[in-house]
């Protein structure tokens, strides 16, 4: 069978960002539109514009952030057309983090741990564990599996904004930065016996957040009072203040 090649300069074009002009990182794409960009790149660009940097379609007249989301499948592409990004990526990102002194989050400790699996078995380095050391390497995973409670944490207030929802019985929580607000709005749905998650809004300083918006990246550029616990409301999606 005749295979044909294709050199990586002539689809780089499909696969950069066109606002930093570099491989993408963090795969985002508009709903609108479908262009892709950098996550970090979009996010700073809809700080100050509301139309897509590629076709200039207006995404939202005041909320753009709320139509971006995260393209796993084109990230997926880019790592694997383009060799050793994902790991410099990742490299960079544990240096960050420990250059802050902050503790490496647990999905890149993850994903430093696959890269180097992968990589052992790509060199024929991989070794079969021998049958005294299987049961303790299960019993290693089962410690591993703590539910993100290794994770970066982030101490969040839940404040109902409208009369016509319920204020939680409990509304200090504490969990993960990685957690993003679409697991909020259906920790808030299930607790308050909602039809449907969708029906919420989420705010912070009286701005809707996106769902795709992760609580680390929300107390980093929302939350103005950074060594005070997260302060969040929640309204029916339908309620206008």
């Amino acid at each position: 069978m005749l295979t044909r090649k294709i050199k990586l300069c002539h689809i780089n074009a499909h696969i950069t960002c066109r606002l930093c002009e570099g491989y993408l990182i963090d795969a985002t794409t508009v709903t609108e539109c479908l262009h892709t960009f950098c996550r970090s790149c979009l996010v700073k660009y809809l700080e100050e514009n509301n139309t897509c940097p590629t076709c200039r379609i207006v995404i939202h007249q005041s909320h753009p952030l709320q139509y971006i989301g995260h393209d796993r499948t084109m990230q997926d592409i880019v790592y694997k057309l383009v060799p050793g990004l994902q790991e410099a990526e990742l490299k960079k990102q544990r240096e960050f983090y420990q250059k802050l002194g902050m503790e490496v989050p647990g999905d890149i400790k993850g994903e430093l741990c696959n890269m180097k699996t992968h990589l052992d078995q790509r060199n024929g380095e991989a070794k079969c564990e021998e049958p005294g050391h299987k049961e303790a390497g299960e019993e290693k995973a089962e410690e591993d599996n703590d539910y993100h409670r290794s994770d970066e944490q982030v101490s969040i207030c839940l404040e109902c904004n409208s009369s016509k929802l319920r204020g939680l019985k409990r509304k200090w929580i504490r969990c993960s930065a990685q957690a993003t607000v679409l697991h909020l709005k259906k920790f808030i749905a299930k607790k308050l016996n909602l039809t449907s998650f969708n029906e919420l809004d989420i705010l912070c300083n009286e701005e809707i957040l996106g769902k795709d918006h992760t609580l680390k990246f929300v107390v980093v550029t929302r939350w103005r009072f950074k060594k005070s616990p997260l302060l969040l409301h929640y309204r029916p999606k339908m309620d206008l203040l």
